[in-house]
């Protein structure tokens, strides 16, 4: 647009210099040409104004109008000139157009103007304008504007029109430029390029016609000359001002300094406004002497006006003496007032010179700091900041000075400062730029840093033991995974749980366990080494980070960290002082590798399930992770899935084992055993399903409380348990009302006895629960001596306090209680000695090596000698060969359980093998070495005669 328009106009400037080729094309052009130029800037500027919503559309409307006017005028001037082809006569009503031509376009600039917000403002708006054009007046009188009021004076036919043409144009045009002058100092900042194109179209056309009216050119002009150029470029602008400039987004002005920052000073164009009321008297000055120097009279306009222009050039300094008082007084009012905010602030403010040096420091330097402002002025900034943090704030400083002050007014900074007692401070500033410089606003925030350190290290560390707690040892593995070491696949976690911690909560209190704790703690502490990290992550569990140190050698690394394991076990076991006695844990280490692509949380999986192998395989141990490990995990978890749909499709089936007295062979109790046939047809033997439900109720729970087991595992089991419990008491309660009266053996571990659900509450008015086993015997009226309950002890949780209150409520129902395991698992010579106990079943694996083994051989002896000078019966189980019934008969045991005599039996078969009522014996002849109770026992049940064909072992 803007190269379209200088081309535009340089053509018509060109084409006016060589005459346009013809006297009849130059004054087509001269004409008509700037109508339609000028008409073009009418419908440009009215077009905008109707589009715009401001304060600006009148000034528009206005200019509209104005270039209307000048369209109107050189078209009449056309009329006259090309059509008529007649001079034009003066005065005509082309000057009528002609003089409508300024006083809209005067009208339009004083709303541009920026408006005064007091009357003083309004009157040196006035006075301003009048010392311009007053000025303006009194040179062109004194050059050409008296001559053309003499000759009007002289009465000539047709002068007085004349000469009043000849004073209106340079008065009007006067009056114009004053105006154009005072809107360019005093214009408003709204759409400044549009503005600034207006006032420079006004301006070439106001000077074009200044030179019109000159008395050198006004009497040789003719349409189409050089001059007729002026007037086209300034419609043309005109037209173009309100395009040209980005009306939605005005256009920035220069960049603002910042708030005490001096500004980069412009000497000439600053100081123009102010110099303008002095400019103007001297160019009033220039007129007057002009009239003296040349021996003229002094017109008495000249004096007139220029004594009007001193008149207002006195009022106007007047008036700013005045408003420069007020100012003044305004502002040291302003300094008083910043001057008590700044001295009674509690934070210290400080000015640096561009150099570093403080200029100006706060009296509050005193109390934040220890040192009185006076000492700090003149000291190097840098020299109080600490050296480690002195690289980051002269970054940040560097960045911030480059940083446009539009976007980035302030930065924060925080860094430590140098007190008067040499400590370091944390000190938290706001900078500021000021003149090249730093305004940095200051205050204390060591406590808040304090504070948030303190936060930080409860959040992240172990109240008790103050060693990394969980979530701080997990960041820590990840960045041992992920940083610089993460090809260093050496690196080890260990898992590390006390063994026996519990045992010392209950007996000597949770506080000697507190300091057990401590004390573990501080030797895990110590025995790890500087770059690795001890933690602890709940309970009686810790952890420990070994860091990898590089070596490709895997079985060398592993050896290493099992010595570091093996020794941290030592370490941990070793006898602690507590409350004046020693006490003794042991500890189980479990020890997993960062393999290739392994995550923090599967390495801690892996190091928690090596730990748990090593408490399962015997406890204070050290174990290294496998693969197998996890995928036993993987295969319970699919095990639980199954077994969760298999208790509600009624896949499992009750089966009994015949338990026969070796004496007689008589079938003297049955054994409830479950089995489970899958969907898939697989059938599932108690050994790969109960165990993991059995394992799952006690064994299977870390001391943190955290399961082990897949999610649904404990109450699959308990389940399972209920079920088994029902359906045998059940059966047992059909088979006794068709004449069976054999009693039923349920196993059932001392953590289900306890629970809620199976146990009633102490108060003997309260309705037992509907799983107990005292509602099953009544809901099925299964009579009293028809039920043993085989009970496992396997945790050392139990409360053996509350188990036997148990057992004695039972007995009390005529349940036999028998001790299922005796001879292996937890606490068989502690149960024996507390517990009612009426039974002793020997655990399988005694059973299987009695024959083989002189050590087992000797150890079974003894249990069953315990068991008959207790006056207790004995049940064998898993007794599968003739060898081992002659063993164990001859050993003093009173009944057997196994193939030997009978598998698991359907209750089809099982009816007929109790019709059948025996099973055979192998040496039955032979009696026992050692004399018991009766042969039958308490389990021999009188039963009557019958003939049926045996049964043979399913």
């Amino acid at each position: 647009m803007q190269l379209l328009l200088a081309v535009i106009s340089g053509g018509y400037a060109v084409g006016a210099a060589l005459g346009w080729g013809s006297g009849e094309l130059a004054e087509i052009m001269g004409d008509f040409g700037l109508s339609g130029a000028a008409l073009l800037a009418a419908v440009s500027c009215y077009t905008y104004a109707r589009t715009i919503d401001s304060r600006e559309r009148p000034a528009w409307l206005l200019f509209a109008f104005s270039s209307l006017m000048g369209a109107c005028g050189n078209g009449i001037w056309g009329w006259y000139e090309v059509v008529l082809g007649e001079a034009v006569p003066k005065p005509s009503l082309a000057d009528f157009a002609f003089l409508c031509f300024a006083p809209p376009a005067i009208v339009g600039l004083l709303v541009l103007a920026k408006r005064p917000v007091t009357r003083a403002g309004w009157v040196c708006l006035g006075l301003d304008s009048w010392l311009i054009g007053g000025s303006l007046l009194t040179l062109s009188w004194s050059l050409a504007l008296a001559h053309a009021a003499r000759t009007a004076q002289s009465g000539a036919p047709g002068s007085v029109p004349r000469a009043a043409l000849s004073l209106a144009y340079p008065l009007l045009d006067i009056a114009l430029v004053s105006m154009v002058l005072v809107l360019h100092f005093r214009r408003s900042e709204a759409n400044r390029s549009a503005v600034n194109t207006a006032i420079a179209a006004l301006a070439l056309t106001v000077l074009s016609d200044a030179l019109f009216t000159s008395p050198l050119l006004s009497a040789e002009y003719q349409s189409g000359q050089l001059l007729d150029a002026g007037w086209f470029a300034g419609s043309l602008l005109l037209a173009y001002a309100p395009w040209g400039a980005r009306r939605a987004h005005p256009e920035p002005g220069p960049p603002r300094p910042a708030h005490g920052e001096r500004p980069v000073s412009r000497p000439i164009t600053g100081s123009l406004p102010a110099l303008t009321p002095y400019l103007a008297a001297a160019v009033c000055t220039l007129g007057i002497l002009y009239n003296v120097v040349d021996g003229r009279k002094v017109d008495r306009v000249v004096v007139f006006t220029g004594c009007t222009v001193v008149l207002a050039l006195v009022i106007r300094q007047g008036i700013m003496l005045i408003d420069n008082i007020a100012l003044t007084q305004e502002l040291a009012q302003k300094e008083n007032h910043f001057r008590s905010l700044v001295q009674g602030s509690s934070d210290v403010i400080m000015i640096a010179a561009p150099t570093g040096t403080l200029r100006y420091v706060s009296p509050a330097a005193a109390g934040v700091y220890g040192r009185e402002a006076e000492e700090l002025v003149g000291t190097e900034l840098a020299t109080l900041i600490h050296p480690h943090d002195l690289g980051r704030v002269v970054h940040e400083v560097r960045r911030f000075l480059a940083a446009p002050p539009a976007e980035e007014p302030t930065t924060r900074i925080e860094c430590r400062f140098k007190s008067g007692g040499g400590e370091w401070l944390n000190v938290e500033s706001t900078v500021n730029r000021h003149q090249g410089g730093l305004i940095l606003n200051s205050r204390d925030v060591t406590e808040r840093v304090r504070l948030q350190a303190q936060l930080q290290h409860s959040a992240e560390h172990d109240p008790l033991t103050d060693l990394p707690n969980r979530a701080l040892f997990t960041r820590r593995v990840r960045q041992a995974l992920t940083g610089r070491r993460a090809g260093d696949h050496s690196t080890a976690v260990l898992f590390i749980d006390l063994d026996g911690f519990k045992a010392v909560n209950d007996t000597i209190g949770h506080q000697a366990g507190d300091e057990l704790l401590i004390e573990a703690a501080r030797r895990l502490q110590d025995s790890v080494r500087a770059g690795d990290t001890a933690a602890r992550l709940g309970g009686d569990e810790f952890a420990a980070l070994i860091l990898g140190d590089g070596s490709r050698d895997r079985s060398a690394r592993e050896y290493q960290v099992h010595e570091i394991a093996d020794r941290l076990r030592t370490t941990l076991s070793r006898p602690y002082r507590i409350a004046g006695s020693d006490v003794r844990v042991a500890a189980s280490i479990g020890v997993a590798f960062a393999d290739p692509g392994i995550t923090p949380s599967d390495l801690m999986r892996n190091a928690d399930l090596a730990m748990y192998r090593a408490k399962a395989g015997g406890k204070d141990r050290v174990e290294l992770y496998a693969p197998q490990m996890q995928a036993e995990v993987v295969r319970k978890a699919e095990l639980a899935g199954r077994l969760r749909t298999a208790l509600h499709d009624g896949e499992f089936a009750l089966l009994h084992q015949p338990v026969v007295s070796l004496a007689t062979g008589e079938v003297t109790a049955v054994a409830a055993q479950a089995r489970w046939r899958s969907a898939q047809g697989i059938l599932f033997t108690p050994a790969e399903f109960l165990r993991v439900a059995e394992y799952s109720e006690g064994a299977a729970t870390g001391s943190d409380g955290r399961s082990r087991l897949p999610a649904g595992m404990p109450a699959r089991a308990a389940e399972l348990g209920h079920w088994l419990l029902e359906e045998a008491v059940a059966q047992a309660a059909e088979r006794h009302r068709i004449g069976h009266d054999v009693p039923v053996a349920v196993r059932m571990s001392a953590q289900r006895l306890l629970d809620p659900v199976t146990a009633p509450a102490a108060a003997g008015g309260a309705a037992p629960p509907p799983g107990s086993v005292e509602a099953l015997l009544a809901r099925h009226g299964l009579p009293s001596g028809a039920l043993v309950i085989e009970m496992t002890v396997s945790d050392p949780r139990v409360p053996f306090d509350e188990l036997e209150r148990r057992l004695a409520a039972l007995r009390r129902l005529g349940v036999l209680i028998s001790l299922d395991g005796f001879g292996s698992g937890y606490a068989a010579i502690s149960a024996l000695r507390r517990l009612p106990v009426d039974i002793l079943k020997v655990d399988r694996g005694l059973v299987e090596g009695v024959v083989e083994s002189a050590r087992l051989h000797k150890i079974t002896a003894g249990l069953l000698r315990i068991a008959n000078d207790l006056g207790m019966q004995s049940v064998a189980d898993g007794v599968d060969l003739p060898e081992q019934v002659a063993a164990l008969r001859a050993m003093g045991c009173t009944h057997g359980q196994g193939v030997a005599f009978s598998g698991p039996l359907d209750e089809y078969r099982l009816r007929r093998a109790l019709v059948r009522g025996t099973f055979p014996v192998p040496g039955a002849a032979a009696q026992p070495a050692l004399a018991g109770g009766s042969p039958g026992g308490s389990m021999a049940i009188r039963r009557g005669s019958h003939n049926e064909t045996p049964v043979p072992p399913a």
